[in-house]
């Protein structure tokens, strides 16, 4: 994220006397539980109610916090500028709404390894090297193994999480370019709040009364938590000490922390050929990553 404000207080006090390498980790692994959370919750809220939820807390914190920012953004900001964070906050709750929607239907292992083909390929149209297309055809053979080596499938669920990826492609551009243009963290905030008013119909028609129990809402709000906010503050301190190629290779471990998460809080049972699949994007995704300078980060939002 191209979001460069200083935290202040006790938070930056305690994360600074942990290695970036472990914030970096420990994100990823916040955002896999967060998953994990919202995949046990789908028996009784739907996944665009969660998705709903996910982007209401997000919105509300980061609202609070760029709170003077906000009250005068239709004044310091163009109409250029606030369609570009429009559409910043769309891709945002394509990518949250997709992959949400993957992985009600599959593994959330397989799901996150087919999103993870987004970053990818942002990464790889940036670097411009001839070489990188090895990576491609890497990743695509991940692919291949996952949907032909692994038994059967859910079309759906691949779908959603082709477009889960090309959201999180998005995602990045467009986090980029509002980074330039919004201080601090008042893109986001801005993000997170179309991104709630986008999702608010389907998840309110899709959770109906039980958006009214105390106990579903908090954990709706716990995964909003884990799946956005603390990652995003980890993964923030981690790019101020940390160079960026690096956060993109530690990074490219998402998919096997989704896949060990799927198995240990959800007993979701991968073969062989998958986890050979997972191995096969990661590689990719750290081939495509090392040698840039610059790449595009990619934490999920």
């Amino acid at each position: 994220m191209a979001l460069t404000e200083k935290p202040g207080g006790r938070t930056h006090s305690a994360l600074a006397a942990v290695p970036p390498p472990a914030l970096v980790l420990f994100g990823i692994v916040s955002v896999q539980a967060g998953a994990g959370i919202a995949k046990h919750l789908f028996d009784q809220l739907p996944p665009n109610a969660v998705v709903m939820l996910r982007l209401l807390t997000s919105a509300l914190v980061l609202g609070f916090l760029a709170r003077k920012a906000l009250r005068t953004v239709w004044r310091d900001h163009s109409m250029r500028e606030l369609a570009l964070v429009a559409g910043f906050g769309l891709s945002l709750a394509l990518m949250n709404f997709s992959i949400y929607q993957s992985f009600s239907r599959i593994p959330l292992g397989v799901a996150v390894t087919i999103e993870f083909l987004g970053p990818l390929t942002v990464a790889v149209i940036a670097s411009r090297r001839a070489r990188d297309l090895i990576w491609v055809v890497l990743a695509a053979a991940g692919v291949v193994l996952l949907a032909e080596g692994g038994g059967e499938l859910n079309t759906a669920g691949i779908a959603f999480a082709l477009l889960a990826g090309a959201g999180w492609g998005a995602y990045i551009l467009l986090s980029s370019a509002t980074g330039q243009r919004f201080p601090g963290q008042t893109g986001l905030a801005l993000a997170s709040i179309v991104g709630t008013i986008v999702m608010l119909p389907a998840g309110v028609g899709a959770g109906g009364s039980a958006l009214l129990d105390p106990k579903l809402l908090l954990l709706g709000l716990a995964v909003g938590l884990l799946s956005s906010l603390i990652p995003y503050s980890l993964e923030l301190e981690a790019l101020r000490r940390m160079p960026a190629r690096v956060f993109g290779i530690l990074m490219s471990l998402e998919p096997a922390v989704a896949a060990l998460v799927g198995l240990i809080v959800l007993r979701e049972m991968l073969s062989g050929y998958q986890w050979l699949a997972i191995g096969c994007v990661i590689v990719a995704c750290v081939g495509a990553t090392r040698d840039q300078q610059n790449p595009p980060e990619a934490p999920e939002g």
